[in-house]
């Protein structure tokens, strides 16, 4: 799996119907999907390029309304990890969050950080409960987050709402961010 594909429906039932539709259309694997705000439905599928590019356009095609959708190739694996499940972050690391104005923009950068740096993505929120908001948090060393973190804001350019670094949060902080410490 090199690639992802994400597609975000103007409504639950028929992103739902999409998602079906998707994973019909090719051979795909449903990475993540269902609600966020304002009563949308986001769906993630990967897989290789030529098949995500079939399923995607096929949700594309199909007369439902969407937002957007994009491809994504030569998606990070830990991009795919973290869409999966959160991360762990090690206390004594440095974090970086970036916010930033919507779900697509958020993957983008997120990949983008991690292949820069050697940093760690730990976590990605990706619209639920936030607006159709995004953000991600990294860990790593300082230098690396500060690095990773310089590349997404180049990236993100005008979809950034707001990015920081915390050299050596609280580990309660840590815990609560994450939701994994070690």
């Amino acid at each position: 799996m090199d690639t992802l594909g994400i597609v975000e429906a103007k409504s639950i039932a028929a992103g739902v119907e999409l998602a079906d539709t998707m994973m019909k259309a090719a051979d795909v694997e449903l990475i993540r999907a269902g609600t966020i705000c304002s009563g949308r439905y986001t769906i993630y599928v990967a897989g290789e390029r030529d098949a995500v590019a079939t399923s995607v356009k096929r949700a594309e095609g199909s007369g439902r309304a969407l937002v957007g959708s994009f491809i994504l190739s030569n998606v990070s694996d830990q991009v795919l990890a973290v869409l999966k499940r959160s991360g762990m972050a090690e206390k004594g690391s440095a974090l970086a969050v970036i916010e930033c104005r919507n779900v697509s923009s958020g993957v983008a950068a997120a990949d983008i950080s991690v292949k820069r740096s050697a940093v760690r993505l730990v976590r990605l929120v990706t619209g639920q409960g936030i607006n159709g908001k995004s953000y991600f948090v990294l860990s790593g060393d300082l230098a690396s987050v500060e690095e990773a973190t310089e590349a997404a804001k180049s990236a993100l350019e005008k979809n950034l709402v707001e990015a920081v670094v915390i050299p050596n949060p609280d580990a309660s902080v840590l815990k609560a961010l994450t939701s994994v410490m070690r």
